[in-house]
């Protein structure tokens, strides 16, 4: 259960430790998980295709945060976890910390069943410009984010520390979000 006070997400990056040792790890300890999926295509030795749900990627998961950043330091190093939690800055000893909207939002996009998406590296995602947007039609309706143009198409682009994901918008459905800093 979580704690008052302790609201959000963590991205992680697993080095040595499987996806599926660090999720349970975690779950005996009371921690939510969360694992980007998609469907990936294989061909079996007789030819055959077969759909299976796999990881977008094989060393990144992200966790609710549920304790201070010293007690979850303290969980990782006395059970010799091998696994980094993203920083705010490099040299920075606070842990990047994901808001519940925009995880929330994160897992709408990431959802396998939606075909006309992307996913990119971190560093990929800065690069790629592009006005906040809040979707105001269709299925995405509510989605914020940027729209950044690629190949001719539109798409709306949701970063989180070690990724981003990409899904295709039509830009008459967006508008732009308006700062707030202004009034």
């Amino acid at each position: 259960m979580m704690e008052q006070g302790y609201t959000g997400w963590h991205a992680v990056k697993l080095v040595g430790t499987t996806q599926e040792v660090a999720s349970v790890f975690f779950k005996d300890w009371g921690v939510e998980t969360y694992i980007p999926m998609e469907w990936r295509i294989s061909i079996n030795k007789e030819g055959k295709r077969k759909r299976k749900l796999r990881p977008v990627f094989k060393n990144l998961m992200f966790i609710r945060r549920s304790m201070p950043d010293g007690n979850l330091r303290k969980l990782i190093w006395e059970n010799m976890l091998h696994l980094f939690v993203y920083k705010m800055k490099r040299d920075d000893s606070q842990f990047a910390v994901i808001s519940e909207m925009d995880m929330k939002e994160f897992r709408i996009m990431c959802n396998p069943d939606i075909e006309l998406r992307q996913f990119i590296s971190e560093k990929q995602a800065h690069l790629k410009p592009g006005e906040p947007v809040v979707v105001t039609h269709g299925p995405l309706k509510g989605l914020t984010g940027r729209l950044v143009r690629q190949s001719k198409k539109y798409y709306l682009l949701k970063e989180v520390p070690g990724m981003g994901v990409m899904v295709k918008v039509s830009r008459w459905c967006c508008e732009p979000l308006e700062d707030k800093t202004k009034s």
